[in-house]
C-alpha cells in the first residue's frame, strides 16, 4: 500500500502552487514530498535545450516520467507544475487546479520580471481556463478539483480542504 496519496497541484504560472505545496507537505496528515517539477527538470537536466526567447526550458517529458515514476510508486507525493496531462491518469489522487483572477496574475507575474510577451501567454491561458481544461480532459472528474488561489486565506482554506481529503483518503485505504 502507498505511504500516502499522490497529488498534482497545476495551475498557470502565478496562481500559487508552489506555496500550496510546500505548506501542504508541513500540515500534512502524513508526511508527503513535494516536487517542484520545472526545478526537479533544471536540477536533473531533463530537458531537451532552453528556449531564450521564452526564458524556459523545453522538457524532455518521457525521460521526466522515468525519473519520476519510482517516486510516484512510493507515493505520498506531491507534484507541483503548470501543467498536468503529461502524468499518467493512474498517477493521481488528486489534481488541484489552482485558479486565479487575471488582472492580479498579471501583477505577480509582472513582479517575477517575466517578458510582457510571457506574462500576455499565461494570462491569456488563465482566462481561457487551458489548465482546468487540460486537467479535466485528462483525469476522472471525481479527482479534479478546481480552488480560487488570489489571498492568503484562499491558500490556507485550500491547505485545509487538502488536508481533510488526505484524511478522508487515508481511511479509505485502511478501509478496502
Amino acid at each position: 500500500m502507498a505511504k500516502g496519496p499522490v497529488i498534482v497541484i497545476t495551475g498557470t504560472p502565478g496562481t500559487g502552487k508552489s506555496t500550496h505545496a510546500a505548506l501542504l507537505a508541513n500540515e500534512s496528515p502524513v508526511p508527503l514530498r513535494h516536487i517542484n517539477v520545472s526545478e526537479w527538470v533544471k536540477e536533473r537536466e531533463l530537458y531537451e535545450k532552453y528556449d531564450e526567447e521564452w526564458q524556459t526550458y523545453t522538457v524532455d517529458e518521457d525521460r521526466l516520467l522515468d525519473d519520476l515514476e519510482p517516486l510516484v510508486a512510493e507515493g505520498g507525493l506531491i507534484l507541483d507544475w503548470h501543467t498536468c496531462e503529461a502524468f499518467p491518469e493512474r498517477w493521481a489522487d488528486l489534481v488541484v487546479v489552482l485558479r486565479c483572477d487575471h488582472t492580479k496574475l498579471w501583477e505577480r507575474l509582472e513582479a517575477r520580471g517575466y517578458p510582457l510577451k510571457k506574462i500576455q501567454e499565461n494570462n491569456e491561458a488563465e482566462i481561457m481556463q487551458v489548465v482546468l481544461e487540460e486537467a479535466r480532459s485528462s483525469y476522472a472528474p471525481e479527482i479534479v478539483v478546481e480552488l480560487e488561489s488570489e489571498n492568503m486565506e484562499n491558500l490556507e482554506s485550500n491547505v485545509t480542504r487538502i488536508g481533510g481529503w488526505i484524511t478522508t483518503w487515508l481511511k479509505n485505504q485502511e478501509s478496502s
